[in-house]
C-alpha cells in the first residue's frame, strides 16, 4: 500500500479543518501509520511460520493458528487506518465540488459575475455536514475496529499457550506457542492506545462544531432581535417628532382649546363630579385667555415695525 499517496490527499484536508482534526491527523500518521510501517510489520511478519503446536497431525497447526486468529492485528490494523482516513476524503470532494460550480459561473457568467460562495471552503450549509457526517463515520469505525479486536483477542491480551481442544483434525488437545508474544502485546496496546486518543480528539471536535454552530446562530437571532427593536423604537420616535410638527403647526387657538379639553378629561377623571360647571367656564376662560395671547403675539410685532 501505498501511504505516501494517502498522505499526500489528507493533507489538503488540514486547510478545511480544526485544530482538533489537525492533531488528529498528525496521531494517525506520527504513532499509527508510522509505528505499522516502520516497526509492526516486522514484528508480526510471517508469523503463521512462527507458531508452533506439539504435534504432527497434518493440518492441525494451520487449524489451530486459523481458529485463534481468523485476521491477523496487523492486516486488522491496515483496514482500520484506511477506513478511518477515508472519510475525510469527503470534504475535499464537497469543496472540488463548490469550486467547480464556481468555475462553471464564471464561464457562463463573466469573470465579474457574482459569487456563489464567499468561501468555498468556508464550512457553512452542505459542506458544514459533510464535515460533521465525516467525523461521525470516523467514529463509529474506531470503536467498532476496536470491539473487534477486543471480541477475537480478549482484553487485547497475547498468551504465550494457546490450547487447541476439539477442533478437527487435531487429536484430544494440542499445546501451541505464540512467537514473540510480549512484544506483540506491547504493540498491540500502543495502538490501541493511540486509537482512543483517536476516539476522543473526534468526541472533542464534534462537541466544538456544535457549539459553535449554536452559538453562531444565538448570535445571529440576537442581533436580528435588536435590528427589529431598533426599527420599531426609530420608527416611534419619528411618530412623535411628526405629532410635534402637527401640533406645531396648528393655530394658537386651537392649541388652546384643545389644552382645555384636556383639563376637562382631568378633571372627570379625578371624581370631581360637583365641579361639572366650573369646567365648562373654565374652559371658556382659557379660550379667551389664548385668543387673547394669540392677539397680542399678532399685534407686537406689526406695531414695532411701525414705531422703527
Amino acid at each position: 500500500m501505498d501511504w505516501k499517496t494517502l498522505q499526500g490527499l489528507l493533507s489538503g484536508v488540514n486547510k478545511y479543518s480544526t485544530a482538533f482534526s489537525r492533531i488528529w491527523l498528525s496521531m494517525v500518521f506520527v504513532f499509527r501509520v508510522l509505528v505499522y510501517v516502520v516497526a509492526a510489520e516486522k514484528v508480526w511478519g510471517d508469523e503463521q511460520k512462527d507458531f508452533d503446536c506439539n504435534t504432527r497431525q497434518p493440518g492441525c497447526t494451520n487449524v489451530c493458528y486459523d481458529h485463534f486468529f481468523p485476521i491477523s492485528h496487523i492486516r486488522l490494523w491496515a483496514l482500520q487506518l484506511i477506513f478511518v482516513t477515508c472519510p475525510s476524503l469527503l470534504v475535499i470532494m464537497h469543496v472540488a465540488y463548490r469550486e467547480d460550480r464556481e468555475r462553471k459561473n464564471r464561464e457562463k457568467n463573466g469573470e465579474n459575475c457574482p459569487k456563489l460562495y464567499s468561501n468555498t471552503g468556508k464550512k457553512h450549509g452542505g459542506l458544514w455536514w459533510t464535515y460533521l457526517f465525516s467525523l461521525f463515520f470516523k467514529l463509529v469505525i474506531e470503536i467498532l475496529f476496536l470491539y473487534l479486536l477486543h471480541k477475537m483477542w480478549d482484553s487485547f491480551d497475547l498468551p504465550r499457550l494457546v490450547q487447541c481442544t476439539s477442533v478437527d483434525p487435531c487429536p484430544n488437545t494440542v499445546d501451541c506457542y505464540i512467537a514473540r508474544p510480549t512484544e506483540k502485546r506491547v504493540f498491540t496496546y500502543f495502538m490501541v492506545g493511540a486509537s482512543s486518543i483517536c476516539i476522543v480528539l473526534t468526541v472533542c471536535e464534534i462537541f466544538y462544531l456544535i457549539f459553535k454552530r449554536v452559538v453562531q446562530r444565538t448570535r445571529k437571532w440576537r442581533k436580528s432581535k435588536r435590528s427589529v427593536s431598533y426599527s420599531k423604537a426609530s420608527a416611534c420616535h419619528c411618530h412623535v417628532k411628526s405629532e410635534e410638527k402637527d401640533s406645531k403647526s396648528q393655530p394658537r387657538g386651537e392649541q388652546c382649546e384643545q389644552d382645555a379639553k384636556i383639563t376637562e378629561i382631568h378633571w372627570l377623571q379625578s371624581g370631581n363630579q360637583n365641579q361639572l360647571l366650573l369646567i365648562k367656564e373654565s374652559r371658556a376662560a382659557a379660550g379667551r385667555r389664548c385668543l387673547q395671547r394669540a392677539v397680542r403675539g399678532r399685534i407686537q410685532p406689526s406695531t414695532a415695525g411701525k414705531k422703527g
